[in-house]
């Protein structure tokens, strides 16, 4: 639940039991954008050394992971989706649910899951 409080000069929203004020909304929605940025970025620049010629767009939503990719991927008739995996393991994956097995379950493409290499245990 999501409350909205108006008090003189400031606006506060009050979700879950928190209070957050405007200006912290503010630093979070800041922050997000340049986490957004850095991550393109980092994938343009995959992309550009691959030495493959393709067609790249990127696209940035709101919402539950799932439903955006999956309606994105309708919306652009995308000829392929290639996903990250987070790895988790069956429990979290239960609890949690996994964004890449519904995106392979309900779009209308072929689905590239890419799992991060295994980490050398000591």
């Amino acid at each position: 639940m999501v409350l909205q409080i108006l008090n003189r000069s400031r606006v506060y929203y009050v979700f879950i039991g928190y209070l957050f004020s405007t200006d912290a909304i503010g630093a979070m929605e800041k922050y997000a954008k340049e986490l957004v940025h850095s991550v393109m970025e980092r994938a343009e620049a995959v992309y550009q050394h691959s030495g493959v010629k393709m067609n790249v767009e990127k696209k940035v939503g709101t919402g539950d992971a799932k439903d955006v990719i999956c309606h994105t991927v309708e919306k652009l008739r995308a000829d392929t989706l290639v996903m990250g995996s987070h790895g988790y393991g069956f429990f979290k994956r239960t609890l949690l649910g996994s964004v890449s097995d519904h995106c392979a379950k309900n779009v209308n493409c072929p689905v590239v899951i890419v799992k991060h290499p295994k980490q050398n245990r000591v």
